[in-house]
């Protein structure tokens, strides 16, 4: 005769793996867990993808002659492409302050507030500033990271690609996407979405707002970029070389001016019919240019990082003194 024994029953809970990552910080890696792969990846593909694309370009303009052979005596096709190929790694780069500010800073807070998230964590024995100060801290540590690695990567390339680049550093494919620059807008128009969230509480339409925002912020800022800093001034004869001094500079403004230094339009006598006689007549004999030296770059860079450091703290200071005014 047989007996069925059963398996004694333990009254002891059973002892799950505790988790890793714990309380809000796990809470918040949670919600956000589809942007932080994105930005994993960004910088996992992005990194590789701009160092091969620098040993391409060294590879392709050693095959050429250079650095032995001066860029202007390299085929112009190959020059062209060669400038081509940085200017798209560096306009891929510069979507990142735009889909930071839409698809993390916009609806960072919004999302919460608008489904209810927001109250069910405060009721949890969560105080509100700290719940406001984790997602925050998120966001920012996460849009540092990104654009830290990959500016720094954009930049070293940029430093070999100069001599085949544009000459015109101040433009935005250069001056906004290198240095510390791209780190700060980042952190400028991701910190606009978030105060946008904040206010309107509704993700889609705070994700609308950003973009039109963000919009209207790279027009400003492209509008400020020259007054960041002094321009420098050096004249020189009208039919004359350019000096030494304007080798990798960019040009601000342009004049025609007199041996007195009074200054004219640069379009001073050109539609007249005698244009010599035109010139003789007011004493022209100088073209005059106000222009950034190329060792201004970093001053003009750090000074708007710094002004968009300062705006990206007052934005994120009036969300949280909003997010802890406002009912949940």
């Amino acid at each position: 005769m047989s007996t069925l024994t059963r398996p004694a029953v333990s009254d002891e809970p059973t002892r799950t793996k505790p988790r890793r990552v714990r309380g809000l910080l796990w809470l918040v890696a949670r919600q956000h867990r589809a942007v932080l792969l994105a930005c994993a990846a960004a910088i996992v593909i992005g990194a590789a993808w701009i160092i091969y694309q620098r040993a391409t370009f060294l590879h392709d303009a050693h095959a050429a002659g250079w650095p032995g052979t001066g860029v202007d005596e390299i085929d112009g096709a190959l020059r062209l492409r060669l400038e081509n190929r940085f200017n798209d790694v560096a306009s891929y780069v510069g979507y990142l302050p735009f889909l930071f500010g839409v698809f993390l800073g916009a609806p960072l807070l919004s999302a919460d507030l608008e489904n209810g998230t927001a109250r069910l964590v405060t009721t949890q024995s969560v105080p509100r500033t700290r719940w406001l100060l984790w997602k925050l801290g998120f966001a920012v540590v996460l849009v540092a990271v990104t654009t830290a690695i990959l500016g720094a990567l954009l930049t070293w390339y940029w430093h070999t690609a100069r001599p085949f680049v544009s000459r015109d550093w101040l433009d935005e494919s250069i001056f906004v996407n290198t240095g510390p620059v791209l780190l700060t807008t980042a952190l400028f128009t991701t910190s606009l979405g978030i105060v946008i969230g904040a206010l309107v509480r509704r993700a889609v339409t705070a994700m609308t707002l950003t973009f039109f925002g963000t919009f209207a912020f790279s027009v400003v800022f492209d509008y400020l970029k020259p007054h960041l800093a002094t321009p420098r001034r050096v004249a020189f004869p009208l039919d004359g070389e350019h000096p030494a001094v304007l080798q990798g500079a960019v040009q601000v403004d342009q004049w025609v001016g007199t041996a007195s230094g009074e200054l004219y339009g640069w379009g001073t006598c050109v539609n007249e019919a005698d244009s010599d006689a035109c010139r003789a007549r007011k004493g022209i004999v100088n073209s005059v240019w106000d222009y950034f030296g190329y060792d201004q770059m970093a001053t003009l860079q750090w000074t708007a990082a710094a002004l968009l450091a300062v705006a990206s703290a007052v934005l994120l200071a009036l969300a949280v003194w909003r997010t802890r005014r406002q009912a949940f």
